[in-house]
């Protein structure tokens, strides 16, 4: 069984909690996994991992986003922050494996048009796809 936030309220489904991990590839990019649910409660930890992997001034920054079981707003400031600070730092950025429902969100508002999106990590590693 996997960790979940305390429910809220009476009726309410308790979301899974967010997993984080960052992983180097072989050619010196980094590799951001997200496992879970992103929303505010989560948003501190998001924006830590995010500023982290980008400390280590890799040439590639993959957000892999094919776990990702919710985004809202939230996920979605921190994802264009990131991208806004990459680009400061002279990294290119790319998401990898956008499921559905975040697809929707960028799509809905615009945002799929500012970010490389790629349908895996290897074609985001790659540049392929």
């Amino acid at each position: 069984m996997s960790p979940r936030h305390p429910v809220r309220g009476a009726n309410a489904v308790p979301a899974p909690l967010l997993r984080i991990t960052t992983a180097h590839s072989p050619d010196g990019a980094e590799v951001v996994r997200l496992d879970g649910t992103v929303d505010y409660d989560q948003r501190a930890r998001l924006h830590d991992a995010l500023d982290r992997a980008l400390a280590e001034r890799p040439h590639l920054l993959v957000v892999d986003l094919s776990h990702l079981l919710f985004c809202d707003s939230t996920c979605l400031n921190e994802l264009l922050r990131i991208r806004l600070a990459s680009e400061a730092a002279g990294t290119a950025l790319a998401l990898a494996a956008v499921p559905g429902q975040a697809r929707r969100l960028l799509e809905a508002t615009g945002t799929d048009e500012v970010f490389t999106i790629r349908p895996s990590v290897r074609a985001a590693l790659t540049g392929t796809g």
